[in-house]
């Protein structure tokens, strides 16, 4: 069925969103990140690998993804988003797998994180995002924000799952099971509804027959690239800091481990509100300024945690607050860069970025648990994160309106 500019925002570009939230939710990104804490103790056990050995596979998988990422994204905008997720799929999904053959050799469990983190690149979120916002104009936003909570459904599903398959039957039935999850379940979704629009209508593309938009080369020279850049620098320092501090930053706070299980349980519920609410609220309000007002929620968070006492209730509060920023920051980022750049080479461009984000989210953590070696406390850190999202968030108003002729 040939793509015409009347299927924007259609019933068919949702069968594109379910597709792409199942392929985002099972792979590389939130599969090896919310399941590789259930398999430690097991390997722990098995091969007397320490808890540090084993979260260093998880340091080897960002590592490599700031090369594969940007590489993943020249594929994207050369051979197009559905033929780079039909193959990148069902390779992550064994390479995901092998895990399961480990003897013992811990070289050798780093070097199958490596060859996932470069099989699997194509299952990251610009591969899905790339197609939605082809499909998607008045309701961008939401479509977006819907696809991104995949990651959300992964906590909440294959979690349970993983531990269930463990008790049950071992670990390396559990990685079997959950490694096969991309090639059967996903697979088939992203086979028969993921779609994209290779060949525009006439009245979609540009005057040269491509779609509309800028090249890397073009964004480089533009201010609001460098704008965009610096601000995501400093949301995902200040975002991703706070997630695998947070249990501790609780702990300062003398709640009990039951009370600290239970208000981090809030977490993951916002960070699904924040990526579903946070693409409605783009498809009304000026991107920058939708920013702004999903922003000051973790800005109070930090705020509220960075005080000498804090209530059950206001930590909670605070979590909430801190996983809706979270949940809204890939959105946001899909969004202005659609936007601002259009769609042309929406996969490099995306590609350039996640290298930021990457760079950002990976110095943060160590960071914060720095300074808690150093003094004891987390607060000003947290005061240095209040900062850091105020600033992004002051900075992104300087983008100026959306261009013409590029969306």
């Amino acid at each position: 069925m040939a793509y015409s500019p009347d299927m924007r925002d259609s019933g068919r570009g949702w069968g594109v969103v379910v597709a792409g939230m199942i392929g985002l939710a099972l792979g590389l990104s939130p599969l090896p990140f919310y399941t590789i804490g259930m398999f430690a103790p097991e390997l722990a056990k098995e091969f007397g690998w320490t808890f540090t050995q084993m979260m260093t596979s998880v340091t080897v998988q960002s590592l490599v993804v700031v090369a594969s990422g940007p590489a993943a994204g020249f594929a994207l905008d050369r051979f197009g988003a559905r033929k780079v997720a039909l193959w990148s799929v069902p390779l992550f999904g064994l390479a995901f797998m092998s895990l399961a053959l480990a003897q013992g050799s811990l070289w050798m469990f780093y070097a199958q994180w490596v060859v996932m983190s470069i099989v699997g690149a194509g299952t990251l979120t610009a591969t899905w995002t790339r197609v939605i916002n082809s499909w998607f104009a008045r309701q961008r936003g939401l479509a977006l924000g819907v696809v991104s909570a995949g990651t959300g459904l992964t906590a909440f599903m294959v979690k349970p799952l993983t531990a269930w398959l463990i008790g049950a039957y071992g670990w390396r039935v559990a990685v079997g099971v959950v490694g096969a999850l991309p090639v059967l379940v996903a697979l088939p979704l992203i086979y028969w509804l993921f779609r994209e629009p290779a060949r525009p209508a006439l009245a979609a593309m540009g005057e040269e027959g491509v779609e509309p938009g800028v090249t890397l080369r073009e964004a480089l020279r533009e201010r609001q690239f460098w704008v965009m850049a610096g601000a995501f620098l400093l949301l995902a320092f200040a975002l991703t800091a706070t997630t695998p501090n947070m249990e501790n930053i609780l702990k300062t706070h003398h709640f009990t481990l039951p009370q600290i299980g239970g208000i981090t349980a809030s977490f993951g519920l916002a960070v699904i509100a924040g990526r579903v609410g946070g693409g409605w609220l783009l498809d009304r309000l000026w991107a920058p300024g939708s920013a702004l007002v999903v922003f000051s929620l973790p800005m109070l968070g930090n705020a509220l945690l960075a005080g000498s006492s804090i209530s059950p209730t206001w930590a909670v509060v605070s979590i909430i607050g801190m996983g809706l920023g979270t949940g809204f920051e890939f959105d946001l980022l899909a969004y202005l860069i659609a936007r601002y750049f259009g769609r042309r080479q929406y996969g490099s461009i995306y590609g350039v970025f996640y290298i930021v984000i990457a760079i950002g989210g990976g110095v943060g953590p160590a960071v914060y648990g720095h300074v808690f070696d150093s003094l004891g406390s987390y607060a000003p850190a947290l005061w240095s994160g209040v900062g850091c999202i105020l600033a992004g968030s002051l900075l992104l108003l300087t983008m100026g309106p959306y261009p013409k002729g590029r969306d």
